[in-house]
């Protein structure tokens, strides 16, 4: 079964049913004149090694060299350590306000500092703004050795998640981007993970915007320049080595769309920011995220035989973005393929069939399709009568097709 929708943006986006039959206006009707389109450029060369650009609620792709290239992440690594914290603050096994015993192994490791010292007692939410905007090794190291009993078993648990989240070209051997024989990332992981960042933990995330961290009667900035540069620039981290150039994972959102890009192997800290500029602006110039459909939105109520009711609410599981050029709105299409004969029981979340959105006549996306609720099995003469008709539909449909 499939259904048609045409879906278009007004003050809100709307869902209407784009129907082949059923009665037509005979009133004259101003033609609609066409938007003109925005021609999009070729995307921005960098002075990098490897960059994306990535909208972080579709997650489309909008520019990328070198994407998966395995490159040493340097103090980008922080970004899985730092998810790794607001992960278990978010499960409940650790509070913000636990206090940390600070290891001489930590105090000891070398490179960028928080400054804590062999005996100090840290609170957890330090280390986290430690780790963040200061890129503390020592933080890092700290709370490694709290949350996994050393920073060999925590890299294994950051390798973990890194296969749980889709990084594919990724293997940290330590929490702190310290250089590593098996040590490496990509612009596409990095990307990846900042996404998950920004919208599993939103309540942590303000964090990565901050632009100076005190700790000690020590002050220090945040090595992001942008975040002084551009107001709708909010993080996430910086990272630097000798084997790795400078890196910068940035996230902004203008008008409601967000965007995150990496930049990797560029050959300075003002050549990182340069290059990050130009890929946000390609990116908020040229394309535009429309939210299509809330989580839960019923898009069909399709026949279901042999049950308690005879229509089932269909709709999808998550929100769905799709980023598209800037004016092409009103071209947007969706096609509905639902599973031609639907019976009960049915529970919520099952797979009935397909979203799939076009832009003209490409297909841009492609969601699955669940049911919202549960349908139980009708009574014995419920189903025999349903038996019958699906019968004498099928002798219908045969006929006239």
């Amino acid at each position: 079964m499939n259904i048609l929708l045409s879906v278009r943006r007004s003050a809100q986006l709307c869902l209407f049913a784009a129907m082949t039959f059923g009665a037509m206006s005979t009133s004259a009707q101003p033609v609609p004149q066409p938007q003109p389109q925005t021609i999009i450029p070729a995307a921005p060369q960098l002075a990098a090694s490897s960059w994306i650009l990535m909208d972080a609620d579709s997650g489309r792709v909008l520019a990328e060299h070198n994407p998966d290239e395995r490159l040493p992440p340097a103090s980008l690594t922080k970004l899985m350590t730092a998810y790794l914290v607001e992960r278990e603050l978010d499960r409940g096994t650790i509070n913000l306000t636990d206090m940390i015993n600070i290891s001489e192994n930590a105090w000891r490791t070398g490179g960028s500092k928080m400054f804590i010292e062999v005996g100090d007692r840290v609170s957890v939410d330090d280390l986290l703004h430690g780790i963040i905007i200061v890129s503390g090794n020592d933080a890092s190291v700290a709370i490694a050795e709290h949350l996994a009993g050393g920073e060999a078993p925590f890299a294994d648990l950051m390798n973990q998640h890194a296969t749980r989240l889709g990084m594919h070209n990724t293997n940290f051997q330590n929490a702190t981007g310290l250089p590593g024989d098996n040590h490496y990332s990509s612009a596409r992981d990095m990307a990846l993970l900042s996404q998950y960042i920004i919208n599993d933990y939103p309540e942590h995330y303000a964090i990565y915007s901050q632009r100076t961290f005190s700790f000690g009667g020590i002050d220090q900035p945040n090595r992001n320049r942008l975040l002084w540069r551009d107001p709708t620039v909010d993080g996430l981290k910086t990272g630097w080595t000798t084997e790795a150039g400078y890196g910068l994972v940035a996230s902004a959102k203008r008008d409601g769309m967000r965007l995150i890009s990496v930049v990797m192997g560029t050959s300075s800290e003002e050549a990182r920011a340069q290059e990050t500029q130009k890929l946000l602006s390609y990116g908020f110039r040229f394309y535009e995220t429309m939210k299509l459909y809330d989580r839960g939105a019923v898009l069909s109520t399709p026949r279901v035989w042999g049950g308690e009711i005879n229509e089932l609410r269909v709709g999808v599981d998550e929100e769905v973005f799709m980023t598209l050029p800037r004016n092409r709105n009103e071209e947007l299409r969706a096609r509905l393929n639902l599973d031609a004969d639907l019976q009960a029981p049915v529970a919520v979340g099952d797979e009935v069939g397909t979203l799939e959105v076009y832009l003209g006549d490409e297909m841009v996306g492609e969601r699955q399709l669940v049911a919202l609720e549960n349908i139980e099995e009708g009574g014995l003469f419920k189903r025999l009568f349903d038996q019958v008709r699906r019968f004498f539909s099928g002798l219908v449909s045969n006929f006239t097709s």
